[in-house]
């Protein structure tokens, strides 16, 4: 898979990715410690996968010390952006925002499950004040809570992307009000969902996640250029632990088309993450960056 990808995909990114590395100290509110996952770890995998891009998301056992993924961004250089988790507004200025903006960092993160310190109420300053850099809100829930918050998100004045298919703890059907709720997120023309980590929420199971997959497939041939994929390396918490190549392998099965794989690997990333667009283009498929 790997020179093909690359070469049929150049610029291909890994969307959801966490580094853990020795050195920083885990947040006191950590839910579990996770085994070592340094830059050089990934970046094996990712040669192997015939990936180029990725985006490092801060993990919430880090809280809102982003020393760990500012210093991972730092080692990737422009083939990597950042998502940061920051305290609420009052306590941090736009110089700091500045200065993550500098770093790579395009989003903020809103883990609203179990482990994540983020508040709905802080939610819409906090889109205000990223908006102008072209940053995102990078939200995960449980989907099957966003109907309650649908109106607040679809006015958000900045980009929005939604994490693991939805992630609906319990897997929902697409014609579910639910996944409709999303559906109408993704029409907002500003919003973007990961079709990624499907064996977190999936009760059928590996290698398929059907009933993950019937959502994720639906997305794709409906929203192709909504949809992004990330790996969720190093998956601490799964058991038994995903292979990545079989995860990349199920995102291509759900694309279904080589043009919808192309915007959701290359096209759709450069657009919300801001990188430059790839050099060479893959024959036959149109850029879309």
């Amino acid at each position: 898979m790997d020179s093909t990808l690359a070469t049929m995909y150049p610029g291909a990114c890994d969307c959801h990715i966490h580094i853990y590395a020795e050195g920083y100290p885990l947040a006191p509110h950590a839910t579990f410690v996770p085994p070592p996952a340094p830059v050089s770890a990934y970046q094996r995998m990712q040669k192997e996968l015939g990936l180029t891009r990725a985006v490092v998301v801060q993990p919430t056992g880090y809280g809102f010390d982003n020393s760990c993924t500012l210093s991972a961004l730092a080692r990737f250089g422009d083939a990597a952006r950042g998502i940061a988790m920051l305290p609420p507004q009052a306590q941090h200025d736009d110089n700091e925002i500045a200065r993550l903006h500098e770093a790579g960092i395009r989003g903020l993160r809103y883990m609203m499950l179990a482990g994540g310190l983020s508040s709905w109420s802080n939610l819409e300053a906090d889109a205000a004040r990223i908006a102008a850099l072209g940053w995102h809100i990078d939200l995960q829930l449980d989907g099957r809570d966003l109907p309650s918050h649908e109106s607040e998100l679809k006015d958000l004045p900045c980009k929005l992307v939604i994490d693991h298919t939805g992630k609906f703890i319990e897997p929902v059907h697409p014609d579910s009000e639910a996944f409709r709720s999303l559906c109408r997120l993704l029409d907002r023309g500003q919003t973007w969902v990961k079709l990624s980590a499907p064996y977190e929420t999936s009760r059928v199971g590996a290698p398929d996640y059907d009933d993950v997959a019937l959502l994720a497939r639906t997305l794709a041939a409906r929203y192709p250029e909504r949809c992004l994929w990330g790996s969720n390396w190093p998956h601490p918490n799964a058991q038994p632990r995903p292979v990545d190549a079989l995860l990349l392998d199920w995102l291509i099965r759900c694309a279904g088309h080589e043009n919808t794989l192309e915007k959701i690997l290359v096209g759709n990333p450069e657009a919300v993450y801001g990188f430059s667009p790839s050099l060479t283009s893959r024959r036959g498929v149109a850029s879309t960056s």
